[in-house]
């Protein structure tokens, strides 16, 4: 939504490129010693321990070097990498109608999709489009919100990651691949890091919200989030990239993983209802992650 006078959705300035370095300059190169590479996923034995078998009878030293080698291999077997905290909380993808079921003929010429490392938070926003439509006509509703932004707005693509029609329809929005972290144009100093949810329709104090609605956002962040097993009820830390957003360019904002987009700019958006639904929101999308508490 653009409040009155601001311009909501904008996407944030391209990232400033890579420092770069001077070339070191060093004498010549002594050829390398070749030493015998270790077998893949062999453990190594330190060298004082080595020393100490040399010393024992042959038979002798050849059980021990076994038992202690495999005692290493096993220790380092049983850490446990980042990998198994982010699969425990993995939820499941939800299904999501493609953007070119929608778009068809109507795409317009644009750049590459950007990419970030990873999504740490979800911002719920609304359309600020009419309420009661048929959901049969919801691809048509979204290409004149895709015309809207791409034509008189002059955006390259839709700004939002996705959106959820009232019937609880999941659609791809922005290019660049739904299991991707794409960057959004939804969220002014906050589109790096964050997935843009939008919520087909104006959710204004009073408005019906649909529990379809809010249970496919809980849906898609659960599984957006599940991806770096964040939890959906906490706090992150994001680095604002705009100083028209709440925050001063390269300040650290504390926000919600579920953030509504007043949170991170000057607006209405996503309406009061839906604003006031937030906490529904993120419980349901942690009970699809397995959380309990």
């Amino acid at each position: 939504m653009v409040p009155p006078g601001g311009t909501a959705h904008i996407a944030d300035e391209a990232d400033p490129p890579d420092s770069g370095t001077m070339p070191v300059f060093r004498g010549p190169r002594r050829a390398p010693e070749r030493r015998a590479a270790p077998a893949p996923g062999a453990a190594r034995v330190p060298a004082a321990v080595r020393a100490l078998f040399g010393a024992l009878p042959g038979l002798a030293a050849v059980a021990a070097l076994f038992l202690c080698a495999n005692g290493v291999e096993r220790a380092a077997g049983t850490q446990a990498g980042p990998a198994a905290v982010t699969d425990r909380y993995a939820a499941p993808r939800p299904d999501i109608v493609p953007r070119s079921a929608w778009l068809g003929d109507a795409a317009r010429e644009q750049p590459a999709p950007r990419y970030d490392d990873r999504v740490l938070a979800v911002f719920v926003h609304h359309t600020d489009t009419p309420n009661g439509y048929d959901c049969a006509d919801v691809p048509a509703i979204l290409r004149g919100v895709y015309q809207g932004q791409t034509g008189a707005r002059d955006w390259d693509d839709i700004g939002y990651n996705f959106v959820v029609d009232r019937c609880g329809t999941v659609y791809e929005g922005r290019a660049g691949g739904v299991d991707r972290p794409v960057t959004g144009a939804h969220t002014q100093g906050f589109n790096h890091r964050t997935t843009g949810i939008a919520a087909l329709g104006t959710f204004t104090a009073g408005v019906p919200v649909p529990d379809e609605l809010t249970d496919a956002i809980a849906a898609v962040a659960a599984w957006k989030l599940g991806e770096t097993g964040t939890d959906p009820r906490a706090k992150v830390a994001l680095v604002s990239s705009n100083g028209l957003s709440r925050y001063a360019a390269g300040a650290t904002a504390t926000l919600p993983a579920v953030a509504g987009h007043d949170d991170g700019y000057q607006t209405t958006c996503p309406g009061a209802a839906l604003t006031a639904r937030l906490g529904d929101i993120r419980d349901a999308a942690a009970r699809l992650q397995g959380r309990s508490g």
